[in-house]
């Protein structure tokens, strides 16, 4: 009669291994985290800048902290890359990803080649300037590149936190990843809401189709992911409402700074620095998230999924449509809501009481079927948004690397 004898030589499986790394490859992530914060405040500094001042020399106070939090965060990681490749435990290099002959983290390679992104894409802007003239416009192809390698720096530190949050066991230890993970995933919302300000931020818009349009197909996905992968009670609005924090305090801050203009022409002489938009009201619409598609629901099915896609475009209707009157009125123009105030460079009208690309009728009443039929677009997008979103949100909850 043959017996068998069960021998454990190695009873650990991979998610087992990579558990017990703790935060042995975490180290730097508090400073790539304020590194990712950084970035996206000087962004938001830099954009204030030239509303105000006007394009100034590569060394003014916003690039250098653009590029200062790019560089520091760059450094963190190759740093941490070198320790884990030849001082790393087995453990360290068991929660990392190869990539030629190294081992670090995926988050860490992600911001790596983000800072070579945002340092090369200095030189090409002072080039396009030179050979092109001086532009404000936030959608030109430096800037492109440059809010390319910002955004990758802030998914690495996204990426960074979520393998520590997704290889925690103790409950402390999850609660204060989860909220790294929110921290960053609020800094990546903001990035993505300073790169489509000029669809979607301003109050005159908010009664266009466009504005629900492109925010139902930029917002959902990254608040979808949130919402099926972070370990907080209500991850989507914790990093919505840190989007918020974030934007309101550039807004209570840079609008008690005096400047002046330096660039002609000048038709509307600021004398202190025009603050962002006031931020979009993303903090419902994530809610309606969280509780439709959260990570303690079941695994999102079709069904689920499209109703949170109609729901995000519905709440966001709700809120933008009628605050957006509220700030084109006399009641916010003042310092906590910073309305009503414009760069330099615009002529003042009474167009910047109005909202602007709203469908109307030849005798100019509300187009209510073109209206009908941009929000119902809206709606499809959103909900392919947070499919999306969805997708991505359960491969996350998996990332330990």
């Amino acid at each position: 009669m043959t017996t068998f004898r069960v021998t454990p030589v190695d009873w650990l499986d991979e998610s087992m291994r990579l558990r017990s790394s703790k935060g042995s490859v975490t180290g730097p992530l508090p400073i790539v985290l304020l590194c990712s914060a950084c970035i996206v405040i000087g962004l938001l500094w830099d954009i204030s800048w030239h509303s105000t001042i006007g394009r100034d020399t590569f060394w003014s106070p916003p690039h250098l902290l653009e590029q200062l939090g790019a560089v520091v965060a760059g450094l963190s990681c190759g740093w941490l890359v070198l320790r884990t490749t030849f001082r790393g435990s087995r453990e360290a290099r068991n929660a990392s990803v190869r990539f030629w002959g190294f081992s670090g983290p995926l988050g860490a390679w992600v911001i790596i080649w983000g800072t070579f992104v945002m340092v090369a894409s200095a030189p090409f802007d002072n080039w396009w300037h030179n050979a092109y003239g001086l532009d404000v416009k936030i959608v030109s192809p430096p800037h492109m590149v440059l809010a390319l390698g910002m955004i990758a720096i802030e998914i690495g530190a996204m990426l960074m936190a979520l393998a520590a949050q997704n290889r925690a066991w103790d409950l402390d230890e999850i609660h204060s990843l989860g909220w790294a993970y929110a921290i960053a995933g609020g800094v990546l919302v903001t990035m993505v809401a300073t790169v489509v300000t000029e669809y979607a931020s301003r109050p005159n818009q908010m009664h266009s189709p466009l504005f629900y349009q492109v925010a139902g197909g930029v917002f959902p996905v990254f608040l979808a992911a949130f919402a099926r992968s972070g370990r907080l009670r209500l991850p989507a609005t914790t990093a919505a409402g840190i989007y918020m924090l974030i934007v309101l305090t550039m807004i209570w801050i840079l609008q008690l700074a005096p400047a002046h203009p330096k660039l002609a022409p000048i038709y509307n002489p600021v004398t202190h620095m025009v603050p962002p938009h006031f931020p979009l009201l993303l903090i419902v619409p994530a809610l309606g998230l969280d509780l439709l598609i959260g990570r303690r629901r079941a695994r999102g099915t079709w069904g689920r999924t499209l109703l949170a896609g109609l729901v995000f475009i519905a709440l966001l209707l709700a809120v933008q449509w009628f605050f957006g009157e509220f700030l084109l009125s006399p009641h916010a123009r003042n310092l906590f809501f910073g309305a009503d105030q414009w760069p330099y460079f615009i002529q003042l009208g009474p167009w910047q009481y109005r909202f602007w690309g709203v469908p109307v009728t030849a005798s100019g009443q509300l187009n209510v079927h073109v209206i009908a039929g941009g929000l119902g677009i809206a709606a499809l997008t959103a909900m392919a948004s947070v499919r999306l979103g969805v997708w991505c949100g359960n491969g996350m909850s998996r990332v330990m690397r």
